[in-house]
């Protein structure tokens, strides 16, 4: 909330009308008799060659996926294929203008914009240069397939490069582009500026804002293009990333040398289809989707539909918009008409169209109506365009039976390397900056008053004699989190953190008061209340190289952000084949007193999924050294904080926390208090109501309890616990999240499977209720207390001295709540 701009009420309660401007609809109509003036002959043969390969590309997936066989060629391909017939002017006159330096993001039905994209990007790049990329790649392994045998030029050898390393991929090869694991919906090849295709309808639409920001905030040249469908714009992310595209603040409160829009074209492949049904007519309302871009920003997106079917007209309108974006005005949004004549997959057979509409539009097909209008205007001959397709069927023969050849392009033999996958989930780097430079800040780190407040902060709670210092004095957990991160910040150009009040205000908890004066607006800056756009936006900010912290405040939102963090955030590093690395930190608050939709503990939803690391500290030691580690490495980390804890001192390391940098390695526990009768196991915040669970049992009943802090949920290292369970023979694992279903279940099964034989007792695990989070008055009920856990030792190990239990833990009362659901 930026106090420098002054909302006057006597203005904007003024009567007046929004004017809105007209928006073109297929307004070029040149043919290429008209442009030969502006292209040689050679480069209009040229877009007929890359629509051409598009076409045999596709029909020949098409033909295995609906014959079993291509050019007499058998093979079984039970993976998808969502074919683009028909676009294929559209994709190439996407991609014509676009150097390796323009990024392009796409969706599950997307070959032939890797293709055109690529066969764009080659023409541009030297020999040298193309070589160079093909050589490099996966160490020359791709190229090599190709190489043999063949002695024609390297733009020629490229192009069997490019052909070849996408069908591998879509047949799942080691050889693919990315090692097989992307597939058909995900291929990309970030050499040529193919960033990925996402198989979630609408999933580029944050994505490559992320990209965009990239480029801006880091000031690489080049756009980027999200070439979404039509149906996509009823999809979340794609509106989230529009609205955060179109941040007013870019160009009104960002520095002199920042100001100005993101370089970034919302590209809607409008096929007039999505697997929901005809979106003109049946399933949205906007008649024309060009006319979206009016609701957005006063520029209305500079918004147009193009006719795709003439790729001429989208290249005129690429270089027009390109101007748009080199004056910093972007976003723009393009709504580029074209047609499939396949169904959304071969199996469904359009069932949902006419067979008149369909033969109407292939009457039309943009791959032969260009084709006539090259003969026509006298720059090609029948007999040469047949020589183009001659030309291509041959080479795509030749590089279909390369890719299903098992002896030069394997899949990956998970039976000899069953953990190949295993280990490309995780890249697990340790860099200090992901780009080289200066980080940009506005005075040196000492020089900043909340660095000086801290220090004169006491960094252990306890004065020599044990008693604790003020709050006010003790250094606080948020400042743990502060210290890792300004020092990130100074260390590393590429980082930027945003979310929802993280500027002004210092974020929602304080974590980052002191960092408006440290920083620049680019590098710490609020995001509009779209938590999908903030993590989505963070996913193609570090696929591009960059590393960011996003944040959604409370872990109740990442409901609104389910697809970035559970489909996208996890799994592109691995789906890469380890080409890109996710340099993420998304922290999130768990919430206390603010009842049942700000007040829940989620771990066990990001745990669950594959590709992500989860920590949740609870002392100021561990939140800076494990805050440290997340933004040292190269993963996908979800950082858990309690809102409970954000005030308290360090009260466990000796000499409290260190002023220098250090790092606290991921899924190693950490015993708190030692004891011998039984083992706490605690995630979070829990810790502190175990301790004071520990003291009255030591008290009054003569029992140790050994707390340990988990730290981290994914990795976990159960090798202290089963130590401690070793000496103990009871354990129990306490969080805050909702007991059923919960990650406490997962460490309880496992720590009964590993220590089995030390076990005198059941693991048992004490999680909150089975409820909605009741309101702060009633959450002594909810959340557990630290008597729980001595009605929990009592009745389920041993029991307590004349202890009268205040909560059921019996078998019986188990099996009731089991029953009700509860």
């Amino acid at each position: 909330m930026p106090k420098v701009q002054f909302i006057d009420p006597s203005e904007v309660r003024k009567a007046s009308e929004i004017k809105l401007k007209n928006i073109p609809v297929n307004q070029y109509q040149k043919t290429v008799k008209e442009e030969r003036k502006n292209f040689s002959d050679e480069e209009l043969v040229r877009i007929y060659h890359d629509m051409v390969v598009i076409r045999e590309f596709e029909t020949m997936l098409n033909l295995i996926k609906t014959t079993g066989e291509y050019n007499g060629v058998a093979y079984n391909h039970p993976g998808p294929a969502h074919l683009s017939i028909g676009q294929e002017s559209a994709a190439v006159g996407m991609a014509y203008t676009l150097t390796v330096d323009d990024f392009i993001f796409g969706s599950h039905r997307s070959h032939g914009e890797i293709l055109a994209k690529g066969l764009s990007a080659m023409s541009k790049l030297s020999d040298d240069e193309l070589a160079k990329i093909m050589d490099e790649f996966f160490d020359g392994d791709v190229v090599n397939v190709v190489k043999k045998d063949f002695n024609g030029s390297v733009k020629e050898l490229g192009r069997r490069f490019l052909i070849y390393g996408t069908l591998a991929e879509i047949f799942a090869r080691e050889t693919g582009f990315n090692k097989g694991l992307g597939g058909s919906m995900h291929a990309f090849f970030t050499p040529f500026g193919v960033y990925p295709n996402n198989a979630i309808v609408g999933g580029s639409g944050d994505i490559a804002v992320g990209a965009a920001l990239f480029k801006k905030v880091n000031r690489k040249p080049g756009l980027v293009v999200a070439n979404i469908g039509d149906a996509s714009m009823a999809c979340g992310p794609v509106w989230e990333g529009i609205t955060f595209s179109a941040m007013d603040q870019f160009s009104q409160l960002w520095d002199d040398s920042m100001k100005g829009g993101l370089p970034v074209i919302f590209n809607i492949m409008n096929n007039q289809y999505g697997m929901g049904g005809q979106t003109c007519g049946e399933t949205m309302g906007f008649g024309i989707a060009a006319r979206i871009g009016a609701g957005v920003n006063p520029d209305q997106m500079h918004a147009e539909r193009v006719d795709g079917y003439n790729p001429l007209a989208v290249i005129d309108a690429y270089k027009r918009k390109r101007k748009v974006i080199e004056d910093k005005k972007g976003p723009v949004l393009l709504d580029v008409l074209t047609y499939r004549f396949s169904g959304h997959s071969p199996s469904d057979a359009s069932s949902y169209r006419s067979k008149e509409e369909v033969e109407a539009w292939q009457a039309q097909d943009c791959v032969f109506s260009y084709g006539k209008q090259l003969v026509d205007a006298g720059v090609a001959s029948e007999e040469q365009l047949n020589g183009v397709w001659d030309d291509v069927k041959a080479v795509i023969l030749d590089m279909f039976k390369l890719s299903i050849n098992d002896e030069v392009s394997p899949k990956m033999d998970i039976q000899k390397k069953p953990e190949q996958i295993g280990e490309m989930i995780f890249s697990n780097g340790s860099i200090d900056a992901m780009l080289e430079g200066k980080p940009e800040v506005n005075h040196p780190m000492e020089e900043n008053p909340r660095v000086q407040q801290i220090a004169r902060k006491e960094r252990f709670a306890f004065d020599k004699d044990g008693k604790a210092f003020s709050k006010m004095k003790q250094y606080q957990l948020r400042d743990g989190l502060f210290e890792a991160v300004a020092d990130r910040f100074y260390k590393d150009p590429s980082l930027i953190a945003y979310g929802e009040e993280n500027r002004d205000w210092g974020g929602a908890f304080a974590v980052y008061r002191g960092l408006t004066e440290a920083l620049p607006y680019h590098r710490l800056f609020n995001s509009p209340i779209s938590e999908a756009s903030i993590v989505g936006t963070a996913i193609g900010y570090a696929m591009c190289g960059g590393r960011v912290i996003p944040e959604i405040m409370y872990t109740d939102f990442l409901g609104r952000c389910g697809d970035e963090v559970f489909n996208q955030l996890p799994k592109w590093q691995a789906m890469s084949g380890n080409v890109l690395k996710m340099p993420v930190v998304l922290r999130m608050s768990v919430g206390s007193k603010y009842g049942a939709q700000h007040s829940q503990d989620w771990t066990s939803l990001v745990a669950h999924i594959p590709g992500l690391k989860v920590c949740f500290p609870a002392t100021p030691y561990d939140a800076k050294g494990l805050m440290n580690a997340a933004l040292q490495g190269t993963d996908p980390v979800i950082f858990f904080e309690s809102q409970r804890i954000y005030d308290v001192g360090e009260q466990f390391h000796e000499g409290g926390v260190p002023e220098g940098y250090y790092e606290i390695p991921f899924g190693e526990p950490d015993v708190k208090k030692e004891g011998k009768d039984v083992t706490i196991l605690t995630i979070g915040a829990t810790l502190y109501r175990a301790l004071d669970a520990a003291k009255e049992l030591e008290e009054k009943y003569g029992m140790s309890a050994e707390i340990i802090d988990a730290r981290s949920l994914v990795p976990f290292n159960y090798e202290a616990v089963i130590e401690s369970v070793k000496k103990t023979g009871r354990i129990i694992i306490s969080g805050d999240a909702n007991a059923r279903g919960s990650f406490l279940n997962d460490l309880a099964r496992n720590i009964s499977e590993l220590a089995f034989d030390y076990l005198d007792a059941p693991a048992v695990v004490v999680g909150a209720r089975n409820w909605i989070t009741p309101a702060y008055e009633l959450e002594d009920a909810f959340f557990p207390q630290p008597s729980w856990f001595l009605d929990a030792i009592h009745e389920k190990m041993v029991p307590l001295k004349d202890y009268v239990p205040g909560q059921n833990f019996t078998d019986a009362e188990q099996i009731r709540r089991s029953k009700a659901g509860v």
